[in-house]
């Protein structure tokens, strides 16, 4: 399975696909409002969202279903970044419930050498994520510093510190 790519791996308009898809649980987001001390009653109080929101029932807070969506990515964009320079845009287009599914995509906007090390690059990327019916939920743009194929090489190859099995 690969995780992550190198600088050289990624072409600019490439679209990742990201799989499998998540079904966000009423537990994930009281859990995640609770460690983030999130407590609007928008998402931990269904009496609340029922009479008084234009939904009608509580919504998943928007940041899980980003850090769900960019976890997602990690296998196809940043499993082997450096460092996440900056999330340039973040934009919530679409309500996600308790019992959707999250999906989500990449495409590879630009990519450009550091100008400061040789062994690395930067790659802009814009991840999409959807419901299982197809609606638009968020949409974020983020730049990423990723390794060349020479600085993965030099640091130990595709898994570096994993021990070997020593049988006996």
């Amino acid at each position: 399975m690969q995780f992550g790519r190198t600088y050289e791996e990624f072409e600019v308009g490439a679209t990742y696909k990201h799989w499998p898809g998540k079904t966000v649980t009423e537990y994930d987001d009281h859990l995640f409002c609770l460690l983030t001390m999130n407590h609007h009653p928008l998402h931990m109080d269904a009496n609340y969202a029922e009479r008084t929101t234009d939904f009608g029932r509580n919504v998943v807070v928007g940041n899980y279903v980003y850090s769900l969506l960019l976890g997602m990515s990690v296998p196809d964009v940043s499993g082997k970044a450096i460092a996440n320079l900056e999330i340039e845009s973040l934009r919530h287009v679409a309500p996600t419930f308790h019992g959707d599914t999250l999906y989500g995509q990449t495409t590879v906007l630009d990519k450009w050498p550091s100008k400061s090390k040789d062994d690395r690059g930067i790659v802009h990327v814009e991840t999409k994520g959807y419901k299982q019916d197809g609606t638009l939920v968020c949409v974020f743009r983020r730049k990423v510093m990723v390794p060349t194929e020479t600085y993965v090489k030099e640091r130990g190859g595709e898994q570096p510190g994993r021990p070997e099995l020593q049988e006996g």
